[in-house]
C-alpha cells in the first residue's frame, strides 16, 4: 500500500460518521432551550400556576352550571347564550364603555400636561413628581374611600366648596346621573402619576436638536407640540393607550368600594357583574363565561390597536 491511500485510509477511520454533525447540532439547540427554560422558570411557573391555569379552569367552569357547593354539571354553551339573549349584559358592558370614554382623555391630556410642566426647569420638580406619583402606589380601597368622602353630597369637601360660590352641588355618588363621573374622577386623579412618568420618559428621549430646529424655524409652542412633540411621543402614548384601555375594561376596585354597582346599577361594570354573579348569586358558570366574553373583547379591542399603531406610530 503506497503512503498516500495509508494516509487517506487513516484519515477516514478517524473522520466522525456523516450523522455526527447533526447529533451535535440537536445537542447544542437542547442545551441552550434548557438553559432558556431555567432562566424563565422563576416567572414562567408563577405565570403557569396563576394566571394560564386559573384560565383553562374558569373555561371548564363556563361550560357548567356551577354554585360552588353542589357538584358541577356539565351544560355546553347554554352559559354564554343565556348571557347574550340578558339585557343586563349588554348593560354592564355599555357602563363599563362609559367608563372609559370618560377616564381615557382625562388621564392622558392630565397626565401629558404634568409631563410637558415637569420636563422643564422648575424648581423643586423631582419633588412634584414624586408627590404626582404617590396616588399610584396608594391602595384603590384607601383612594375609593377618600373620594366617596368628598364627593358627599351633603358634607363633602367639594360641595362645600361649590356652595361657598352659590352653585348647588349634584348628589355625586349617590346619584345615577353623577355616579359613574365620580368614579371617573376618581380614577383619573390616581392613575394621573403613572401616565405623567410614561410619557415624561417618552419626553426625555426626544432628541432636543430636533425641537430646536424647529424653533429656528419659527414654530411656535403649540405648532412644535403637534408636530414635533406628539409623533415622536407616539409610542409612549401607544403604550399608555394600550394599558389604560385594558385596565379600564377591568375596572372593579373603585366601583365596589365608591358605589357597589349602584344606586339602582348605574355604576355595574362587567367585573362587578362577575362577582355578583360569583358570590352573590351563586353562579359561577355564568360568571366565568362572562368573564371570558371579556376576555375576548378586550383581546379584539389590543389587536385592533396592534395592528393600527403601524398608521400613526412612530420608532426613531
Amino acid at each position: 500500500m503506497s503512503v498516500s491511500n495509508l494516509q487517506k485510509s487513516l484519515l477516514d477511520r478517524s473522520a466522525p460518521p456523516p450523522d455526527a454533525p447533526r447529533t451535535t447540532g440537536r445537542r447544542r439547540r437542547t442545551r441552550y432551550a434548557l438553559t432558556v427554560l431555567a432562566f424563565l422558570l422563576p416567572s414562567a411557573l408563577p405565570l403557569v400556576l396563576f394566571v394560564i391555569g386559573p384560565m383553562i379552569g374558569a373555561a371548564w367552569v363556563s361550560l357548567t352550571e356551577w354554585n360552588l357547593l353542589s357538584p358541577a354539571q356539565f351544560v355546553g354553551f347554554d352559559n354564554y347564550a343565556q348571557l347574550l339573549a340578558d339585557p343586563e349584559t349588554a348593560d354592564v358592558f355599555l357602563h363599563t364603555l362609559y367608563y372609559i370614554v370618560g377616564y381615557l382623555p382625562i388621564v392622558y391630556i392630565g397626565g401629558l400636561a404634568l409631563a410637558l410642566a415637569l420636563n422643564t426647569a422648575l424648581k423643586g420638580r423631582s419633588f412634584l413628581r414624586g408627590i404626582y406619583f404617590l396616588p399610584v402606589v396608594t391602595s384603590w380601597i384607601v383612594v375609593a374611600l377618600v373620594w366617596r368622602w368628598l364627593l358627599n353630597p351633603s358634607t363633602g369637601v367639594v360641595n362645600t366648596v361649590l356652595s361657598w360660590v352659590g352653585i348647588d352641588g349634584p348628589g355625586w355618588w349617590t346619584d345615577p346621573v353623577w355616579a359613574m363621573p365620580s368614579i371617573i374622577l376618581a380614577s383619573a386623579w390616581k392613575d394621573l402619576g403613572f401616565v405623567m412618568v410614561i410619557l415624561l420618559a417618552g419626553l426625555q428621549a426626544i432628541d432636543p436638536d430636533l425641537i430646536d430646529a424647529a424653533r429656528v424655524d419659527g414654530a411656535g409652542w403649540w405648532r412644535r407640540l403637534f408636530s414635533v412633540v406628539l409623533p415622536l411621543l407616539s409610542p409612549s402614548t401607544f403604550f399608555v393607550i394600550v394599558i389604560s384601555l385594558i385596565n379600564g375594561f377591568q375596572v372593579f376596585d373603585q366601583v365596589y368600594a365608591m358605589t357597589g354597582g349602584g344606586p339602582g346599577g348605574s355604576t355595574q361594570v362587567v367585573v362587578q357583574q362577575i362577582y355578583d354573579l360569583t358570590f352573590r348569586y351563586g353562579a359561577a358558570g355564568e360568571a366565568s363565561a362572562l368573564s371570558w366574553m371579556l376576555f375576548a373583547v378586550i383581546l379584539g379591542v389590543t389587536v385592533v390597536q396592534i395592528i393600527g399603531q403601524r398608521r400613526w406610530v412612530t420608532y426613531g
